[in-house]
């Protein structure tokens, strides 16, 4: 049986308190709930036919809503269920999975390491639904979504209708897609493609002895014992991200107030290597890939077909991605940290995560969040961006 998402709504005027993770928010206008496929498309396109304003609310992770609330209809996904997609292009040992939009992410997570499917397993722990997954391009522990997404069914507001969309279409990069650039509409569903482990030597089950995709992270291969590179069973590799992420407030826990959040509330910044030089040696940095050059040379058949010359581009700056946390704990803001009177607090955990301690008002969490974009900014001339979508908020 499915774990409960959340609690549904009380109906039109349902604060965002109740439906965000952060718990923080005024009330909604008016709520609608799409239990299926079929209920979502009509609601979306409905409302688009409006021009009212509405928005898409999936788990509330992502999340923060002004005091005042929403004047508008928020449209709750609520579709659920997991199945597997026959494709003769898969070699062997690879199986595609699609994902309803409503899915819960770490039930999913949960059930590709039950049946030994592997490379999500790094991805565990984090909350919110299948559909805002490929929005935001989760990624944890060295593990991203652009790792094993095939495509999205998504209802294009522009076109009309619902198309299926390759991953390398999408846009996918560091916490950012197309979608979250400004490609309008509503993901029904995600494809993955995940690898069929095979058991170890002497395992009596198959699924809870095959092993995980390669580790890619220092931490969490400091937290299992091994090399980066390394291989465990991926039910041990799940259980020790789980492990970590509580550890840091960032597994949903009702009695933990340092779990009342978004997660992390700011994205790691990139910035150009000569940049990073500037920093104390001790700031974590972390090499970015560099694009392909392209190509300059213009064939004949191009220029008889009235292209242009490609002309030479420069080299690339090399780009390197720094610590978030890092930075805002050499800026001064320690674990714990609230201003005087506010219900909003740095999580006694973790740096990188803004809490609502208990009566926090969306207002407070905004005030904490510039107070610590202010702080890097002075001590480190880098500016942080926040990762959760603010409505009717400015940093």
């Amino acid at each position: 049986m499915l774990p409960e998402i959340g609690p549904e709504p009380a109906g039109d005027g349902t604060p965002f308190s109740d439906l965000t993770t952060m718990r923080v928010g005024g009330p909604a206008e008016r709520v609608l709930v799409a239990h299926a496929t079929d209920e979502l498309v009509a609601y979306a396109q409905g409302l688009w036919d409006t021009d009212e304003p509405w928005m898409l609310l999936g788990g509330g992770s992502n999340t923060v809503m002004n005091d005042r609330g929403f004047p508008g209809t928020v449209l709750l996904v609520r579709t659920t269920g997991i199945a597997p997609v026959a494709d003769d292009a898969l070699p062997e040992g690879r199986i595609r999975l699609r994902v309803q939009a409503g899915h819960d992410w770490d039930h999913l997570v949960a059930t590709c390491v039950e049946n030994g499917w592997s490379g999500v397993e790094a991805l565990s722990g984090i909350p919110g639904l299948a559909g805002a997954a490929p929005v935001q391009n989760i990624g944890a522990y060295g593990q991203e979504l652009s790792d094993v997404l095939h495509s999205i069914e998504f209802l294009d507001r522009e076109r009309g209708h619902a198309r299926r969309i390759p991953a390398d279409a999408l846009g996918l990069a560091y916490r950012d897609s197309a979608i979250k650039q400004g490609l309008e509409g509503v993901v029904l569903s995600i494809d993955i493609v995940l690898t069929v482990g095979e058991p170890t030597r002497g395992a009596r089950h198959a699924a809870p002895e095959v092993l995980s995709e390669p580790i890619a992270y220092a931490q969490l291969a400091g937290a299992l014992g091994v090399e980066l590179g390394d291989r465990v069973p991926i039910r041990e590799l799940r259980e020790s991200v789980l492990r970590l992420r509580a550890s840091k407030g960032m597994v949903l826990d009702a009695e933990d107030r340092d779990s009342w959040s978004c997660g992390s509330f700011f994205t790691n910044p990139i910035v150009t290597e000569r940049f990073a030089r500037d920093l104390p040696e001790s700031a974590p940095r972390f090499p970015q890939p560099v694009p392909e050059p392209v190509d300059a040379v213009t064939t004949f058949a191009e220029l008889e077909a009235g292209l242009p010359v490609r002309v030479p581009e420069p080299e690339p700056e090399r780009m390197v991605k720094l610590s978030a946390a890092w930075l805002i704990d050499q800026a001064g803001v320690r674990r714990g940290f609230r201003l005087p009177g506010s219900g909003a607090a740095i999580s006694s955990k973790h740096t990188l995560a803004i809490t609502n301690q208990g009566g926090a008002t969306a207002d407070e969490v905004a005030e904490l969040a510039r107070f610590v974009v202010q702080r890097v900014q002075q001590e480190f001339g880098v500016i942080l961006a926040p990762e959760p979508n603010l409505y009717g908020l400015e940093l």
